[in-house]
């Protein structure tokens, strides 16, 4: 029972650690295209002036994408594993858990998400306007 709840826990915390790394495919290649998209250059050179390391990450986009992928594989994995586990017993934690693996399940979709948006902007669109 406390092996259900410690494996969805961890799921969870990788879940979390899935959506920072997606995040930051859009901080490197969707943010600076939009803004220029729309306009705002001056306000894309103000934030790389402030975060320098703006630059860094879109000059190896291919490997934060790469650790992104990674990620969302492990937290995949760990997603389709943790849904077959059974529920505590006691309603209380059978409560927990089924809360928690909902939102477990929606912070992975939302990863997902935000990772082939930033897919899109880093690879597929500047195929396409090339």
């Amino acid at each position: 029972m406390a092996t259900e709840i410690d494996s969805l826990q961890v799921s969870r915390r990788l879940n979390f650690l899935s959506l920072f790394t997606s995040g930051s495919t859009l901080i490197c290649c969707a943010l600076p295209a939009t803004l220029v998209a729309i306009g705002s250059v001056a306000t894309l050179t103000s934030l790389i002036s402030q975060f320098p390391q703006l630059i860094w990450i879109s000059e190896h986009k291919a490997l934060v994408f790469g650790v992104a992928a990674a990620m969302l594989l492990l937290a995949g994995c760990l997603q389709w594993r943790a849904r077959s586990l059974p529920c505590p017993a006691d309603p209380a934690l059978a409560a927990l858990c089924t809360r928690t693996r909902r939102q477990s399940l929606w912070l992975y979709l939302f990863s997902l998400a935000l990772f082939v948006v930033g897919a899109l902007f880093a690879f597929v669109l500047p195929l396409l306007i090339a």
